[in-house]
């Protein structure tokens, strides 16, 4: 007890002393209704909110806010909230992820520059996650992470519809002919039908269990419905446990050890998650000073199989994996498969295998055994070869098996708008066995790494029945599409890789299981091609964008800008004058 006792809090130094600053912040903060008693040394919780109804992902999280706040002055702290820059997926363009750095700043200066002693952070949309995670890792105060969880199950005409997948799937069939526009449409209100993020493993519910994998979460945060009142509960005991957190010193360089980005590297393999996870947690490593590359993902998700069946890799939704049994169940069986550091620790105190331990099963169909999954090699394969020396990734379990082995000549298209404008042109030089190639829409091309890697097939090849070509690109792809999609190339072809040297015809060879990717032209005559190659003028000079492009680092190393790499603390900042 003397150890707590003594302690001095981070909020002090604005809050405690009876001097002309402590008088000063302490009277603007009571023309809020505070009372006084809520100033003698109290913790101090800031609940980072990305609540926006622009992010029609986190539009509910006020309510969330709500509980952890009744939750932290349960445990007698101080809860405050704050407004952090909300990133939708949905509306915002050219693409969220270009502002996923700009917003991770946004969450560390305001960590760092105001009176708190710990960080709630309520996330949803695919970038908030890690937006928040990287601010709160680089000042690193305790720190625990709510979700604002998955919106229930879409009902499309008496079966199951699941956000983003449905809307690939449809989009070629309208293409194909096959499927009539206004049933299309209908198809609209019947996706989205509550609040939440996507119910599919795309981005944000990939996120949500990365982040209870990683053990900055509480059990059960990641597939918790939004709109189920346990989500609510969540929420108010996470308020009670920043409380105790800050308390016991648990910050996140704690938590965020070499076997936390192990085990979620394992968790993702098996739940079939999103690539857009590679760069996240590449990233969220940097911040915590964690060496963890693109090849430790290959070698530690080697191997592990995908064993939930959900949408895109395979046939359920969020709401079925909750009720299943939720990402515990998931970890549970990779613990007793030997696949997990069972002893990292988590945010409630306890060991991620103690917090699995006993967890249940309630439907081997949406959860299976390990030795009868969905895919036998899940997870994320890293290649490498001429074409993307620094790597290139594919998601197995959303391929074509037939197609993890191949070789095509490539049609190249510099541009989305290119692409868009050429693909269903009857002069096109295209077949089922061709390679697409897309390029300039990495992290500098795009700018932010657009998600357009999932490239649309030509509409006389979907007239024909074919749905999976190779397709291969610097962009990135949303975690609801499937299809054989090498993302990510290193470096882009913006940057001087060589996918900008790629011409129409070349025989591209493709070998997942043999991790290979390879340009088949004589390295003379690409050199050639290099000595006429010209970069692309950015798209816009000075302002967030400018500053993006000139200081953002390639995806083999998470996208994020060199200078933000690292942990700069939580000291208090000098006193204003």
């Amino acid at each position: 007890m003397g150890d707590v006792e003594e302690r001095v809090l981070r909020s002090s130094a604005w809050f405690g002393a009876a001097d002309r600053d402590g008088f000063i912040h302490r009277s603007w903060m009571k023309s809020q209704g505070h009372p006084a008693d809520l100033f003698d040394g109290r913790e101090v919780i800031g609940i980072c909110n990305t609540a926006s109804e622009l992010t029609p992902c986190n539009a509910h999280l006020d309510g969330i806010a709500e509980r952890v706040r009744r939750g932290v002055l349960e445990a007698g702290g101080f809860p405050l909230e704050f407004p952090v820059m909300s990133l939708g997926e949905t509306n915002l363009r050219p693409t969220a992820m270009l502002f996923r750095n700009l917003a991770s700043m946004d969450v560390e200066e305001s960590i760092r520059g105001n009176p708190l002693d710990g960080v709630v952070l309520l996330c949803g949309c695919d970038k908030t996650t890690p937006a928040l995670v990287m601010g709160a890792a680089s000042c690193d105060l305790p720190a625990l992470v709510v979700s604002g969880g998955p919106m229930l199950n879409g009902k499309f005409r008496g079966g199951e519809l699941g956000s983003g997948t449905a809307v690939w799937r449809f989009s070629e069939e309208v293409r194909a002919g096959s499927m009539e526009l206004d049933e299309f449409l209908e198809a609209e209100a019947c996706m989205s039908r509550s609040a939440g993020h996507c119910m599919t493993m795309g981005t944000a519910s990939t996120m949500a269990c990365m982040v209870e994998a990683l053990g900055l979460a509480l059990p059960q945060n990641a597939a918790i419905p939004a709109v189920d009142s346990r989500r609510l509960a969540l929420a108010q005991l996470a308020g009670r446990r920043i409380v105790e957190m800050v308390r016991e010193d648990l910050r996140p360089s704690r938590i965020l050890v070499r076997e936390a980005f192990e085990n979620a590297v394992r968790a993702n393999g098996a739940i079939g998650g999103s690539t857009n996870a590679v760069l996240h947690l590449l990233a969220i490593a940097g911040r915590v000073g964690v060496d963890f590359s693109l090849d430790d993902w290959d070698r530690v998700g080697r191997g592990v199989p995908t064993v939930v069946d959900l949408e895109p890799s395979g046939r359920f939704l969020m709401e079925d994996f909750y009720y299943a049994g939720g990402l515990p169940a998931v970890l549970r069986a990779l613990d007793e498969g030997g696949l997990l550091h069972g002893g990292a620790l988590t945010v409630n105190g306890h060991t991620l295998g103690e917090n699995c331990a006993g967890a249940p099963n309630h439907s081997e169909e949406v959860i299976r055994p390990l030795v009868r999954p969905v895919c036998a090699e899940g997870g994320i394969a890293v290649l490498r070869g001429n074409l993307a020396p620094d790597g290139a990734v594919v998601k197995p379990s959303a391929a074509s098996p037939e197609l993890l082995v191949h070789r095509g000549r490539a049609v190249c298209f510099t541009s989305i708008e290119d692409y868009k404008a050429r693909i269903d042109d009857p002069a096109l030089e295209v077949d089922e066995s061709s390679v697409l190639v897309l390029r300039n829409c990495g992290p500098r091309g795009y700018p932010g790494m657009a998600e357009v890697g999932n490239m649309g097939l030509p509409s006389r090849l979907l007239a024909r029945g074919v749905r999976d070509m190779v397709r291969i690109s610097d962009a990135r792809m949303s975690g609801t599409a499937y299809g054989t999609a090498v993302l990510h190339v290193a470096p882009e072809a913006a940057a001087g890789g060589p996918l900008a040297l790629v011409r129409d015809g070349d025989w591209i060879e493709l070998d997942v299981p043999g991790r290979r990717l390879e340009l088949a032209v004589e390295p003379d005559e690409l050199e050639r091609r290099r000595a006429d190659w010209r970069p692309p003028e950015p798209a816009m000079s000075g302002g967030w964008q400018g500053l993006y492009v000139e200081r953002v680092l390639q995806a083999d190393r998470g996208c994020d800008l060199d200078f933000l790499v690292g942990c700069r603390g939580a000291a208090v900042p000098r006193e204003n004058h």
